[in-house]
């Protein structure tokens, strides 16, 4: 039983473009760990988690496979 097992298709589809724009941020150094600021009322901060490649490209494999959209790999062989 997959972790996503109950949700719609839709919201799957929306999670796959989420975590695959997520991952195109990522590699194109768009995504921030945190932004500090001061303002008139006083300094403001904001922090998001940036998540590694391989959590991101795990988390796409697990969507894609859950959509069906994973296909498994043929064993390689050798013909002499």
């Amino acid at each position: 039983m997959s972790v996503f097992a109950g949700m719609p298709r839709e919201q799957l589809q929306a999670a796959l473009t989420a975590a695959q724009q997520a991952l195109i941020e990522l590699q194109t150094g768009k995504a921030f760990a945190s932004v500090s600021y001061s303002q008139g009322d006083g300094a403001k901060a904001v922090t998001r988690r940036v998540t590694t490649v391989a959590e991101c490209t795990a988390l796409i494999a697990q969507l894609q496979s859950a959509l069906g959209m994973r296909q498994r790999r043929r064993a390689f062989r050798f013909v002499f």
